[in-house]
């Protein structure tokens, strides 16, 4: 006899007569339900558990996703404070770009200058050589002049002593003496001339040499300030290079490829990871510093 349900719920206190193996079948069946029920439990303690992991992982994942957002946040700072002082360097650099370009502007003035007074000096010295030379002829004439008016001086001495017989000798050697005298004067005046012109080509040849010494030393002036300049935008180039930011890898930051197990093919959530805490992180002096 089968379990009669329906008169077992309206009068759950009356016996009924039920045959072994249907209660074998119940039996069976409660074991089933109790086996089920245990490994439903089994299964959500294992749910749970991965819940928990999985929680702890997010959690682990966003604290990782704020600390990158953070530095993203400094390098980004500090790529905006480099930024700005590349701009400013650049801007240094051109100006001291423009300024040598001006110097060197100025200096290849000098330059020209100097060659041309160099040219001048050259000239100068060429023509006071050649005054020197007219000079040196004209102390020579000067000096045949004078010896020859001194013969003739010794002359009308000599005819004068004669008497009047020598008179016309006499105005002779006068008109001789007035003649070469005037020579003389003549050539003593064009001397002294010749003597002013020749101071004069010394006091400009002085002028000049002044003026090329100044020119130099404002050329070595200008080369200083260009050393000077060059050495300063070599400077800000090696402070630039060493504010260049570092290439910013896919390294320091999370990655989207999700981790696959090698043996089994798991992926996701389904992969349990485990730190290592036997790795040496760093060390103190010789001793390895393990977290």
């Amino acid at each position: 006899m089968s379990i009669d349900w329906a008169a077992a719920e309206a009068k759950p206190d009356k016996t009924q007569k039920v045959e072994g193996r249907f209660l074998l079948d119940l039996r069976a069946k409660v074991n089933d339900l109790e086996q089920q029920v245990s490994e439903h439990r089994k299964e959500l303690t294992q749910t749970q558990k991965t819940l928990q992991d999985t929680t702890k992982n997010l959690d682990k994942e966003t604290n990782e996703h704020n600390s990158t957002k953070s530095t993203l946040d400094g390098v980004k700072t500090e790529l905006a404070s480099v930024k700005s002082s590349l701009e400013q360097s650049m801007k240094d650099i051109e100006s001291k770009t423009q300024t040598i370009a001006r110097i060197t502007a100025e200096m290849d003035g000098l330059q020209t200058n100097l060659t041309g007074a160099n040219s001048k000096i050259s000239e100068l010295e060429t023509n006071y050589a050649a005054k020197e030379s007219e000079v040196s002829a004209l102390n020579e004439k000067n000096a045949s002049l004078t010896a020859d008016l001194d013969d003739l001086k010794s002359e009308l001495n000599n005819a004068m002593s004669l008497g009047s017989e020598s008179q016309e000798q006499v105005s002779q050697l006068s008109n001789k003496i007035q003649e070469l005298t005037s020579k003389l004067e003549s050539a003593q005046s064009e001397n002294a001339n010749l003597q002013s012109q020749l101071q004069e080509f010394n006091d400009l040849l002085i002028q000049k040499n002044g003026e090329i010494q100044n020119l130099s030393g404002s050329i070595g002036e200008k080369e200083k300030l260009i050393e000077a300049q060059t050495s300063l935008i070599e400077e800000v180039e090696t402070e630039l290079s060493e504010l260049k930011p570092p290439d910013i890898g896919s390294g320091g930051f999370a990655s989207d490829e999700r981790t696959t197990c090698p043996m089994c093919g798991a992926v996701g959530h389904d992969i349990k990871q485990i730190e290592d805490k036997g790795k040496v992180l760093s060390y103190v002096g010789h001793i390895p510093k393990i977290y």
